[in-house]
């Protein structure tokens, strides 16, 4: 059963349902997104909300892309490591029989 949560970004409050332990997860995230959209918007008080949100949202998944291919080489590197001992272990117990 999803509970309210208010938070505020860009000064403008939003009530959002979420799952019971979740709240934290989206306080954060809304800090995160507040953030940035203050980061987008810089000085100009007059930058429309919606291009601001768009150039924030479009700036938060390039990172999400970035990580995701940084995570998916250190996963790769992983597997050809744990591969490379595992044939290791392999050649130590052919050779001990």
């Amino acid at each position: 059963m999803s509970e309210p949560v208010n938070v505020k970004i860009l000064d403008r409050e939003y009530t959002v349902g979420v799952e019971p332990g979740e709240r934290e997860g989206l306080t954060a995230a809304a800090h995160l997104l507040d953030a940035r959209m203050r980061e987008v918007r810089g000085g100009n008080r007059m930058a429309a909300i919606d291009r601001v949100a768009v150039l924030a949202a479009l700036n938060l998944a390039h990172e999400l892309l970035q990580l995701r291919g940084q995570a998916e080489t250190r996963d790769q590197a992983l597997a050809q490591t744990l591969g490379e001992l595992n044939r290791k272990l392999d050649g130590l117990f052919d050779t001990a029989r």
